[in-house]
């Protein structure tokens, strides 16, 4: 078996007091403190005795004086030629777990206010469970597998994908040159390389996009409802109030409206090719609309193109960047097809806002991390990205008409009811009046199903309760479970909601009764 390397500093172990006296004693106290403290913890392995004492400028003796010692009170244990550790047995019972720190209300109360709304953020932003039905989980023959493992192996070891320098802010030339590529066959996208700015994914070519194109005051069009991703920016960058949010409808952004709300706005982001969360694509006389009022108010319109590769019936849709290269920010992700944790997406800039996003991206993390993307690279060069996304579309094609056929057996339609669009990796299912999405979404964690709610994704005062249902990477039977679990968990909350509107009634035809008798009484008292 392969040696564990193993550090053994002790950064925390100040230099003994040599006028007080008795240096064994005040190490011995030190090391006990640190154990009953947790700066080390049982197993961790303490350094030799020689180097302990060259470290803290005293005699060996000292050292293997104070290390007996507490060898001899089993707080630590000696293995020989692997050296002094914290002993085992102070190990704290599995169940046990640490108390969680505490926020005093004193220091909760000095947060800044955007460190206030960050913290919201993060907590509706934890990640589901990777269990039924969460989007973007792969899983059996939807995950790349081997050819991945053997492409990353080939670029990493001695390739272009070895621990180097400073990359490019831009990303690896060869991982550009193969987007430009792919996004020309596939999207019908035209742009150079050197356009293609590679980044963590969707999220941070938003918020690139952010930075770059909205000065203070200028509005920008969002979609209503849009992707959680793209209002929390916003917000939390000072937008909040120059944010319009634009109904969509059958037909995607209802631009017209936009147009009344805000004709002049900076900036518009929109899905058009499967609109999130609802799944409709931008009509042919919406995307020309938009095209043009874009260039006669000289703003930009940011297109992400999400899940564009997974269109169940006909072809995908083609790009507005197409349409138009020089108004259109284009962006695009490989986490969805691919895996999540791969962090690696796309922005494709108009020639004119390349530099720009160029410092934007310097400012954020320098340039994105080098290895992934030679193998990403290779992996779309060779061909295997094209065969992996037929592969996908077929498995996933199955796996949503599943979904559809149990949920309309398990559920009635004065219920719940089912919006499966044509494409991507979820449905919506839309709940009737009163449900509430958030309460089911508790419900359904409890029952471990993963679900999230469509209301928040609304503007204030036009929420629909609905909940999205990711179906990629999940056995037949986890969905089929999963479903039963999720119509129970549904068909608790209508209970609940019913007999809340049963006690409501029943109050206020006793409050009319009350008030019936206390008329007749007083109109007998009258006469």
């Amino acid at each position: 078996m392969a040696r564990t390397a193993r550090s053994t500093d002790l950064p925390w172990l100040a230099p003994l007091d040599r006028e007080a006296g008795n240096l064994t004693r005040q190490l011995v106290m030190a090391l006990r403190e640190a154990v009953r403290n947790g700066l080390v913890q049982p197993g961790d392995p303490l350094p030799s005795t020689r180097s302990l004492a060259a470290s803290l400028r005293i005699g060996r003796g000292t050292a293997l004086d104070a290390y007996e010692q507490l060898l001899a009170e089993g707080v630590l244990e000696s293995r020989g030629r692997a050296g002094t550790s914290v002993a085992q047995a102070l190990a704290r019972p599995a169940q046990t777990k640490r108390p969680a720190l505490k926020t005093s209300a004193k220091s909760a109360a000095t947060l800044p206010e955007r460190a206030s709304a960050f913290a919201r953020i993060a907590r509706e932003f934890r990640p589901l469970a990777p269990v039924p039905f969460a989007i973007s989980v792969p899983g059996g023959t939807t995950a790349p597998g081997e050819i991945w493992r053997r492409l990353g192996n080939r670029t990493r070891v001695r390739g272009p994908g070895a621990p180097a320098g400073y990359g490019d802010p831009l990303g690896a030339l060869p991982l550009r040159e193969a987007i430009a590529d792919y996004v020309r066959k596939s999207r019908s996208v035209r742009c150079e390389p050197g356009q293609v700015i590679v980044t963590s994914g969707t999220q941070q070519g938003l918020y690139l996009a952010c930075q770059v194109l909205l000065d203070a005051g200028a509005q920008a069009w969002v979609e209503n409802p849009a992707y959680r991703g793209i209002t929390a920016i916003l917000e939390s960058s000072g937008y909040g109030q120059a944010m319009v949010r634009v109904p969509v409808d059958e037909q995607g952004l209802d631009v017209a409206a936009g147009i009344r709300l805000a004709p002049h706005a900076r900036a518009v982001f929109v899905t058009p090719s499967h609109q999130y969360p609802l799944g409709m694509p931008l009509s042919m006389s919406r995307r020309n609309a938009l095209l043009a009022w874009a260039r006669a108010n000289d703003s930009w319109i940011v297109e992400d193109d999400y899940d564009s590769e997974l269109r169940y019936e006909g072809y995908p849709f083609p790009s507005l960047q197409g349409q138009d290269p020089e108004r259109v920010v284009y962006l695009g992700t490989f986490s969805k097809v691919l895996f999540p944790s791969l962090r690696l997406g796309y922005v494709i800039a108009p020639a004119a806002l390349v530099d720009a996003f160029c410092g934007a991206r310097i400012l954020l993390d320098r340039h994105p991390p080098n290895g992934d993307q030679h193998t990403l690279a290779a992996f779309i060069a060779d061909g295997y990205l094209e065969r992996h996304i037929r592969k996908v579309r077929n498995v996933y094609g199955e796996q949503r008409q599943l979904l559809i056929r149990t949920l309309e057996r398990l559920l009635p339609r004065e219920l719940a009811w089912v919006d499966p669009g044509d494409q991507g990796m979820h449905l919506v299912l839309w709940l009737a009046e009163p449900l509430d999405d958030r309460t089911v979404v508790e419900l359904a964690s409890q029952a471990g199903v993963a679900v999230r709610a469509v209301s928040p994704m609304y503007a204030p005062g036009t929420a629909r309760a609905g909940l999205v249902l990711g179906f990629g990477g999940f056995s037949a039977a986890e969905m089929t479970a999963a479903a039963e679990r999720l119509a129970a968990a549904i068909q608790q909350a209508a209970r609940t909601v019913g007999a809340g509107h049963q006690e409501t009634t029943g109050r206020k035809q006793s409050t009319r009764k009350t008030g019936a008798n206390a008329r007749r009484l007083r109109k007998n008292s009258d006469r």
